[in-house]
């Protein structure tokens, strides 16, 4: 086991009812805080807490309420109450953090962030802004609504996402994708997350305007990374964004779908480490250099 492995350990908070588990790891630079999408948990983030605990960064990585090892709850799955998830880690946190969030996560850390700005030194929205295209997103429910009787080993399971995402040269990693996975007494693998959270009283609660309210009070610098064949996250859907929130630098990378950081990792993870070795965190409007391994960078909008 290498050093980073063993500075890493699994807590849990409590939020109201809700029993969260999060992995940690110490560090003397900026905390960050990766929040995962819809349908996935805290080991989503693997390759990219490693590097950035590596390189000193304090680094926390949740599993959302009804998703990994946090509780399921029969209150619901709404926007707000991922947020308010967020705003009771941050606050466990002695330092400003910056929020690293896919899709959902990314969602929950805006409602977080407008919150509670005081806890919050900087946002990156992962393939999301305030108006996500119906065709991504619908795309995204109907593979997670499907296979509801589960699969009969995880080897189906690799097949299933494979197709998914046929657009990756490499089938899925079939030690990662267990973790997405929990067998159960039936002897069937199922997803590792309640299928409550797609209920359509969840899913109306991503209500576009409340989002757009919530993004202009945004006063941290932000960083949207959007992938280059998203179908969740158009050239539009930016533009409106950066309306909202000018100080917004864009960044899309190369080659990527919506999954970005699983479809372009090192790539991603460049990015990230370069918005946080820049310090827009320190400027409102950071330049953003071109980048020599397929990222290519927009500039920030006024």
């Amino acid at each position: 086991m290498t050093e980073s492995r063993e500075r890493t350990t699994a807590r849990t908070l409590v939020n109201g009812a809700v029993r969260l588990v999060y992995d940690h790891a110490p560090g003397e630079l900026t905390p960050v805080v990766l929040l995962h999408g819809g349908g996935q948990n805290r080991h989503s983030w693997g390759a990219l807490f490693r590097r950035l605990e590596g390189s000193g960064h304090e680094v926390v990585s949740m599993d959302l309420r009804g998703h990994g090892d946090s509780d399921w709850t029969l209150d619901g799955y709404r926007l707000v109450d991922y947020g308010t998830d967020v705003e009771t880690l941050l606050r466990t946190i002695d330092r400003p953090s910056v929020i690293v969030g896919a899709s959902m996560g990314g969602l929950a850390g805006l409602h977080a962030a407008a919150r509670r700005p005081d806890l919050v030194a900087g946002l990156v929205l992962v393939d999301i802004t305030t108006r996500p295209r119906n065709t991504g997103t619908d795309r995204i429910l109907d593979f997670m609504q499907a296979h509801a009787e589960g699969f009969e080993d995880i080897d189906h399971a690799v097949v299933a996402v494979g197709a998914y995402l046929s657009h990756r040269e490499r089938p899925p990693d079939r030690e990662g994708l267990s973790r997405n996975l929990r067998q159960g007494p039936d002897g069937r693998w199922r997803w590792h997350w309640d299928p409550r959270i797609l209920d359509d009283s969840s899913q109306s609660s991503y209500d576009r305007d409340v989002l757009d309210a919530a993004a202009r009070t945004l006063r941290m610098p932000v960083l949207l990374v959007r992938g280059e064949h998203s179908d969740v996250v158009s050239t539009e859907d930016i533009e409106h964004f950066c309306e909202l929130v000018p100080q917004t630098t864009v960044a899309v990378v190369a080659g990527a779908h919506h999954m970005v950081a699983g479809d372009r990792n090192d790539a991603f993870a460049d990015v990230i480490a370069g918005y946080l070795d820049d310090e827009g965190l320190r400027d409102s409007a950071p330049a953003v250099a071109e980048h020599e391994k397929g990222v290519i960078h927009g500039v920030r909008r006024s």
